[in-house]
């Protein structure tokens, strides 16, 4: 009896013990959290939470999209207006409630914020050193940009539309319009060229912009 009830209370402890881990901060992510936000109003003010827990005062939410698997967030530079990083929290799974920055170009071609995703893969080992132009000095412009990115729409998604490009230090986001209606996004590296195509939001519900 004595031996169950140690192991029990051992099991007991362990718990506990897993629970305080999974609240302990982890660069980059920012939760868990019992639930997701019901509301995008909600999903919009624990973005501005993750930003603020960050430590740039600089930084601010400007746009919180709803999409079928999670929450999608744009945080820029108040300084300059140049998109900083893209966000999402997680609406399902083993990830559910959780704040972190958006994987692909967001990790891969962000020169300057990268490194908030370093941990799940991201560019900080080839950022680039940047004053507030840089970003208007990238060698694909935003018009290049625009033309990349509805070349690779007439061959791929036919019948949609490009629409509010974003820059961001190291590459572009542009929002994809299906039948006047937002679809999805994609995004075009500021020195290659090459288009990436968000594929893990699932279908477009709402939006809403700040300013």
């Amino acid at each position: 009896m004595k031996r169950r009830m140690l192991g029990a209370a051992l099991i007991i402890v362990g718990i506990i013990g897993l629970l305080a881990l999974s609240a302990t901060y982890v660069p980059g992510l920012y939760g868990p959290y019992l639930s997701t936000p019901k509301r995008i109003d909600d999903a919009a003010e624990l973005a501005r939470s993750y930003v603020a827990s960050l430590g740039y005062s600089d930084l601010a939410v400007k746009e919180v999209m709803e999409f079928q698997y999670n929450y999608y967030f744009i945080a820029y530079e108040k300084s300059t207006g140049i998109g900083a990083f893209e966000g999402v929290i997680e609406k399902s799974g083993g990830m559910m409630g959780i704040v972190r920055p958006e994987e692909g170009p967001n990790m891969m071609w962000n020169d300057k914020y990268g490194h908030l995703g370093g941990m799940m893969g991201g560019g900080w080992a080839s950022r680039r050193t940047y004053d507030e132009a840089a970003a208007a000095k990238m060698p694909v412009t935003e018009k290049d940009a625009e033309e990349r990115a509805q070349a690779y729409l007439d061959s791929y998604l036919p019948g949609s539309k490009i629409e509010d490009i974003e820059t961001f230090y190291g590459y572009y986001t542009i929002h994809v319009l299906k039948d006047g209606k937002v679809c999805g996004m994609l995004s075009v590296n500021g020195y290659t060229g090459q288009i990436w195509y968000h594929t893990w939001h699932g279908a477009f519900i709402q939006m809403r912009e700040f300013d």
